[in-house]
């Protein structure tokens, strides 16, 4: 089996990206956080991939995780991020080379109070299905 890590991270940065109105939000949308960075921002996190083979396709089911960050005083400004990220993602579709019948949906998100009491921080978790081509 054909991991789909690289060819996800490069489709939902190159999604991410394109988006007018997300990018209107965020400084910028990091693999690599570069330091230091200006807030708002959105960073890719794991994906966790799962064999998920039908009886002649190959296939996977990841879940992608998404980190929304903000100095922002309360979630207001990581909530209206995390909303553009559904706008480009949730059920939308997703052009990962190599794999078809690829499918995104939302499956859950927490609001988490970093160490430091400037910073919010959303973490949100996709589930992507896909086959191998």
């Amino acid at each position: 089996m054909t991991t789909a890590l690289w060819p996800l991270q490069r489709a939902v940065y190159a999604a991410l990206t394109a988006d007018t109105a997300l990018m209107a939000l965020v400084s910028g949308v990091y693999d690599e956080v570069p330091e230091p960075a200006a807030y708002p921002y959105v960073s890719i996190g794991s994906i966790t991939e799962l064999v998920d083979d039908a009886h002649d396709q190959r296939g996977l089911t990841t879940n992608l995780v998404l980190h929304v960050w903000s100095k922002y005083h309360g979630f207001k400004e990581a909530a209206e991020i995390l909303d553009a990220l559904d706008a480009v993602l949730d059920r939308q579709p997703l052009a990962v080379e190599g794999f078809t019948d690829v499918s995104v949906a939302h499956q859950q998100h927490q609001e988490l109070r970093d160490p430091d009491p400037e910073i919010r921080h959303i973490n949100v978790t996709y589930r992507v299905w896909m086959t191998k081509e």
